[in-house]
């Protein structure tokens, strides 16, 4: 039991629950897009970015707490 590599499940939930935020995702991409001329550096799309990342965290919840000893 000592020589078992331990794995965080969360990382793989991540990448398997961020197909599910496609729309969160493009929201945030399009964001980007529209402020990537801005030079004064006022603008950001952090609220965008939070939104996408609520959305995988959420998805990932309803799973790991399941797969956690």
């Amino acid at each position: 039991m000592a020589d078992e590599e331990v794995t965080d499940p969360k990382a793989l939930l991540e990448d398997r629950s961020k197909a599910k935020c496609v729309s969160q995702w493009y929201e945030y991409q399009k964001c980007v897009k529209r402020i990537e001329n801005d030079e004064t550096g006022h603008k950001h799309c952090t609220g965008q970015y939070f939104d996408y990342w609520q959305c995988v965290d959420k998805n990932v919840a309803e799973k790991l707490f399941g797969l956690l000893k």
